[in-house]
């Protein structure tokens, strides 16, 4: 079953419409949240009226921070659910109106009447870095709190570094990171360098565009405990910071996840603190499910970059200096800014012999951060990559021949000290090279252009637990605590159905609550199949293990002489003597012997880093600036196909992101920072139309630790592909466009000076 394509388990109840997710769940005595939203991006709160609200029939209760039980001093969201004293951003929630029905609680929230006192508003992240500017957050007098829920290690697993020399600059508070990565002797390796190249890219606000908006639901069980019901991808974070904005014991708040409606590294715990302290004080079931409005308003979006990149390389075309100086805006709830990672990414999959990398995350009065696919990967692959063709360009070097002659190699030191791990970079740009998009590049017609570039994802690396059991009828059951977020499940199966010589149909995955599920890791930065898997392959063998037990006492036969095969237990190679697992498990419990089950952890595995590519072939309409992307071709090294047809799915969705990320999609402020894009009126999402032919190619590079040579494959495959639309659109107008996203308006005026 390895390899071949399966559907995904969850695809039924998708298709027919019966899939309950978060805003689906039925509860008795519901009450309903709406969110009231501060208008201003930075101001004091002088006073909440709430009074009319109140007398809204079927209005329950007005809540402000000043209600709510929080215990937690941290000055993250989580910890502050509602605006206290100074309101950060333009959509920051400030007070939320609790109703018997979702009608009633949008009436009373249209008439809270929230006094504000405007301060100065901070939305220039260079500005802001100054020393002695103002700042975004009064209420932080030196650097915030960075101990949000969404931890780094679950996103990527290098780091990020400081020195004396960055640490030493005088800079203003709203610095909220800083970090170096130096290595080499830049001044001798600029020396002997025959070119170099300099540019400066940014790249904007994103939305993850998932379909189904924030929703959480919160009561207290009989039993005293706190219960949490989320659509969420990280199932024990949400446990763990409820309790701790609660000042619970963790053991006082269960955790349960709900089908996820796409998520993409935005649906780690954001209004669950809020939605729980409310049902913790009115001690009836809360509701909070976010418009589509205040989504866009008040969540976690993708954050942007400012970055300047200067590449120098010899005459042979040898990298031989990257300098880059990365400036992020961390927003004003900063916990999950990337700029450490950044500064690692920047340097692409090569080998460097010198560096020096500053990359900054400075807070403003923008929203808070989230993650969004592949964090920081995709802007610094559009610096990186771009840059990297136009030197091909000025060398006359065919341009995946450049980056092969620099790929990094197994063992050698990443930009942050980390040893490079074996990667598939140099067979992913051997399939590149052989796809039809590349060889028929010289075919391309007026304004036509094919583009290529490459990009990589270092993978999380997280410890993880899971249990398995075998139930009278032979079947399996996975028991979890994962989110699956991609179909993830169908990979499960394959890894179980392999361990036990049976049918992927047969095992059933089970994503239980925090009171029942072995730990997890959150689902994010690929770390699930690559970590969780490995937990799963280990708890399966270990219930081969028992079975073969089983059957050995039953067959008076040694374990040694023993195979499980299609669904059954066999002495090896007599296939007439097997006995079908469900006979043999019946029997096994008759004979008053322990269940059939086990669970089984996996230590934190090595990095196992997943390279991909893109070769985009474009049309640019002059007249217009439109850019219709023909064809993208993705190639992606993912260790060993597990389930072809999930593979190819993620594949062709981070085409389509990439696109979104390429041409259409940004969230803007006006100098106020008021969000005009705040609407998919105005927010751009690629549609069906925007879609050329795509196409997707696996190489297998196994990853030592992985399940059956499995690697995380969920963000590597967005990564290079706005770089490589970038590409086509130079190799088709002789252009190089240098901010994300290149829009119809932005594409007319390079071609238009």
């Amino acid at each position: 079953m390895i390899g071949t394509p399966r559907p995904r388990p969850d695809a039924p109840s998708k298709v027919r419409g019966a899939m309950r997710f978060a805003s689906d769940q039925p509860k008795r005595g519901l009450l309903h949240g709406r969110l009231v939203l501060a208008q201003r991006a930075h101001a004091r709160i002088v006073s909440i009226d709430t009074s009319a609200a109140v007398a809204v029939h079927g209005v329950v209760a007005v809540l402000t921070a000043a209600d709510l039980q929080i215990t937690a001093e941290g000055t993250d969201r989580l910890s502050r659910p509602l605006a206290r004293a100074e309101v950060v951003f333009a959509g920051e929630p400030v007070a939320l109106v609790v109703g018997r029905t979702p009608a009633a609680a949008a009436d009373g929230a249209e008439l809270v009447r929230v006094r504000l006192q405007a301060l100065p508003t901070v939305v220039d992240p260079e500005a802001a870095m100054v020393a002695g500017s103002q700042l975004a957050r009064e209420e932080l007098a030196t650097e915030g709190d960075r101990t949000g829920a969404m931890d780094a290690q679950t996103h990527a697993g290098v780091g990020g570094a400081s020195d004396e020399s960055i640490d030493a600059e005088d800079l203003s508070d709203n610095v909220t990171g800083r970090y170096r990565y130096r290595q080499g002797d830049p001044l001798g390796a600029l020396s002997r360098s025959a070119i170099t190249r300099e540019a400066s890219f940014t790249t904007s606000w994103v939305h993850q565009g998932y379909l189904e908006p924030h929703a959480c639901t919160a009561w207290v069980d009989a039993d005293g405990t706190l219960v949490v019901e989320s659509s969420t991808q990280a199932l024990f974070s949400v446990r763990n910071e409820v309790a701790k904005a609660l000042g619970l014991q963790q053991r006082q708040v269960r955790a349960v996840g709900t089908p996820l409606g796409g998520g993409f590294g935005g649906k780690w715990p954001l209004f669950d603190t809020l939605a729980a302290a409310a049902a913790w004080k009115l001690r009836r079931p809360v509701r909070l499910a976010a418009t589509r409005t205040e989504d866009f308003a008040a969540t976690n979006p993708g954050q942007p970059y400012a970055t300047t990149i200067s590449l120098s390389a010899d005459a042979e075309g040898r990298f031989t200096h990257l300098g880059a100086r990365i400036v992020t805006d961390a927003g004003a709830f900063e916990e999950g800014s990337a700029e450490s990672l950044a500064g690692v990414l920047v340097a692409g999959p090569y080998a460097w012999p010198a560096v020096d990398i500053k990359a900054y995350g400075v807070r403003t009065n923008r929203f808070g951060v989230g993650a969004y696919r592949a964090p920081s990967a995709p802007q610094m692959a559009f610096a990186i990559e771009t840059t990297v063709d136009e030197v091909a360009g000025a060398l006359g070097v065919d341009p995946i021949e450049l980056r092969r002659r620099n790929l990094s190699m197994a063992g050698g030191q990443m930009v942050d000290g980390e040893a490079w791990a074996a990667h598939g970079a140099a067979e992913v740009l051997d399939a590149l090279e052989a796809t039809a998009t590349w060889r028929d590049r010289a075919s391309a017609g007026t304004d036509e252009g094919v583009g290529v570039a490459l990009g990589y994802w270092p993978g999380a690396t997280n410890a993880a637990s899971a249990a398995c059991r075998v139930s009278p009828d032979g079947s399996i059951q996975v028991l979890t605590g994962v989110a699956d977020m991609s179909g993830v499940a169908g990979g499960f199966q394959a890894i179980v159905a392999d361990a036990l010589g049976i049918s992927p149909d047969a095992v059933q995955i089970v994503t239980v609550d925090s009171d029942a599920a072995p730990s997890s890791p959150g689902s994010g930065g690929s770390t699930i199949t690559y970590s969780a898997g490995r937990a799963i392959r280990a708890a399966a063998e270990a219930v081969g293990e028992r079975l073969l037990a089983a059957a050995a006492l039953q067959l008076e036969i040694a374990v040694a002489d023993l195979e499980l095969v299609g669904g059954a237990v066999q002495p090896r190679g007599t296939p007439d003597k097997a006995i079908p697992l469900a006979k043999l498990v019946r029997a096994h419990a008759r004979a008053g012997r322990a269940p059939i089950e086990a669970q089984a952890g996996a230590d934190e595995p090595s990095l196992a880093p997943s390279v991909s590519g893109h070769v985009v072939r474009v049309r640019v309409d002059r007249e217009t600036g439109a850019v219709a992307v023909l064809a993208d071709h993705v190639v992606q090294d993912v260790g060993r196909v597990l389930n072809a047809a999930l593979v190819v799915g993620q594949q062709h969705g981070a085409a389509v992101q990439s696109l979104g990320w390429a041409t259409h999609e940004r969230l803007v402020h006006d100098a106020n920072g008021q969000l005009v894009t705040g609407t998919f009126l105005d927010y751009a999402l690629p549609r069906a139309e925007d879609v050329g032919r795509l196409e997707a190619t696996s190489v297998e590079v196994p990853a030592p630790d992985g399940p059956l040579g499995a690697k995380g494959i969920g963000e590597a495959p967005v990564i290079a592909g706005a770089a490589a639309v970038a590409n086509a659109i130079a190799a088709a107008t002789g252009v190089r466009l240098r901010d994300l996203p290149m829009t119809r308006p932005r594409v007319w005026r390079a071609l238009n000076p």
